[in-house]
């Protein structure tokens, strides 16, 4: 029987594992147990990193006794049930008091029946989101734990140990109890979703209008990566398209296939925002632009349809350029604020107690989203915690003062010239609708208790109505069944 001298372990050995490992492995004070369901790939990391402070087993029971009490293991593996069959074999060699982290992207209600179940044998279950892929595991992620007090306490300063740092912080917090942790990750990706669509439509309308290529695209997005907009996906951006392919000689981006793949994160952070009330428009509409790209048996049937006569062309080439880089970054705000939005309806809904400011903190590095501006959310917040929409905060509301003319000309730009900007449109949309004064949802009412008999609230008396419409359109006060 092994020594139990790992402070730490991690199950499943692909490369987010091997990485997650190598990580643990190179901080000072870590000794890391390691176990996949196939040992060769165990010993090729053994082989590989012969350096590193590993304690490899053949066994979960020989996983568990390699590992100090509480034990402490990190699952790296697929979602679904893979996931859980790993959760029942250390259920069956771990203790109470032990700790079972999920690190995986696991849909956060899937957490919650996990962790209420690990709950009662005794053992803490962990929800972790990890953001920053496979470079992120190995150099420094974001990272997002739900679970119980009880486990913080010993994995707190192991994962501080290796999450990225930002201005001195780790970029990691204790999120909230049972799926918490996985929520905010579902979000964090959602947010990513709106980034990318949103950076890909600022594109597609600087190329359309101005003809530039793509390598002098690429140093537009240089530029604007020193400023206000300074970012990861920004700085990536301008590397994909200087990128020209070897064997064509082409712009890289003009030879991939225009078809966006997804892996459900978009998805479900669209979903549960439905069932919370809570609209995230340009989140959505960046989930269902790569649904659209994706369907290139309905586009090439779709392309005979009309569009506009005339090319498009922009008399103003830098004031245009000027115009897309304000339409993206009050775009992006819209996207943050309504990511927010969301990640504060869970928390009352699943009454978990979040720090929007802390949230905004640890994606400051390691992760996909990281970019300057998050250091505006966290003074927005930390100045006003309960602030209610992101966006009012004076920074961000002095950011679309100035911005909006020039979103305004980008979306009526793009509708005149037949240029998809969905995530453009539907943010400026949704920055229209939450600040006007009154909505034609008085209409909907209307409708909805003409043919449901669903009732409505009136503005000058207390109650709740219903009008007959259909016999003398006579208004009755109806009892409130809800």
């Amino acid at each position: 029987m092994p020594e139990a001298s790992a402070n730490i372990g991690v199950v499943g050995l692909a490369v987010m594992g091997s990485n997650l490992a190598r990580n643990l492995a190179s901080r000072e004070g870590n000794t890391v147990a390691i176990f996949n369901r196939s040992y060769e790939k165990t010993e090729t990391l053994l082989s590989e990193h012969p350096e590193a402070e590993f304690v490899p087993a053949s066994t979960y029971q020989e996983f568990a006794d390699s590992l100090q009490k509480p034990r402490t293991a990190i699952i790296m593996v697929k979602a679904g049930r893979p996931t859980d069959a790993v959760i029942d074999s250390l259920v069956e060699v771990f203790e109470p008091g032990d700790i079972i982290v999920d690190g995986g992207n696991a849909y956060f209600p899937d957490t919650i029946r996990r962790e209420k179940a690990v709950r009662e044998t005794g053992i803490n279950f962990v929800g972790a989101g990890i953001s920053g892929g496979e470079e992120g595991a190995l150099l420094g992620p974001s990272i997002m734990p739900g679970g119980s007090d009880e486990s913080w306490i010993t994995l707190g300063p192991i994962l501080k140990s290796i999450a990225a740092i930002a201005e001195g912080e780790p970029c990691v917090t204790h999120v909230g109890h049972d799926g918490a942790g996985h929520f905010v990750k579902m979000v964090h990706n959602g947010i990513e979703y709106a980034d990318m669509q949103l950076i890909a439509e600022a594109y597609d309308l600087i190329r359309r209008g101005t003809d530039k290529t793509p390598a002098e695209i690429a140093e537009i997005f240089a530029e604007w990566n020193t400023g206000e907009l300074e970012s990861y996906l920004i700085e990536i951006t301008a590397e994909v398209l200087r990128q020209v392919d070897a064997e064509t000689g082409k712009p890289l981006v003009d030879v991939i296939v225009d078809q966006a793949g997804a892996k459900g994160t978009g998805a479900w952070t669209v979903q549960t925002a439905l069932s919370l009330g809570v609209p995230v428009s340009g989140i959505a509409e960046a989930t269902f632009a790569r649904s659209l790209s994706s369907h290139p048996e309905q586009r090439e049937v779709a392309a005979s349809l009309p569009g506009p006569g005339e090319t498009f062309t922009v008399a103003d080439e830098a004031a245009f350029i000027e115009d897309v880089r304000q339409a993206l970054y009050a775009s992006k705000i819209v996207a943050y604020s309504q990511g927010f939005d969301e990640i504060r309806a869970g928390a009352a809904e699943y009454d978990w107690t979040i720090d929007l400011g802390a949230i905004s903190k640890i994606w400051r590095a390691g992760c996909i989203i990281r970019a300057q501006f998050l250091n505006r959310i966290a003074d927005a917040y930390a100045e006003t915690p309960d602030l209610p929409v992101l966006m009012t905060a004076p920074y961000f509301a002095e950011a679309l003062t100035r911005g909006q003319a020039s979103w305004r000309r980008v979306v009526i730009a793009a509708a005149q010239a037949g240029i998809p900007a969905p995530a453009f449109s539907s943010s400026l949309s949704y920055y229209d609708g939450i600040r006007a004064d009154r909505l034609p949802a008085a209409l909907v009412q209307g409708q909805r208790d003409f043919f449901g008999a669903h009732t409505y609230k009136r503005i000058d008396k207390d109650g709740t109505f219903h009008t007959l419409w259909s016999v003398d359109r006579t208004e009755i006060e109806a009892e409130d069944t809800h």
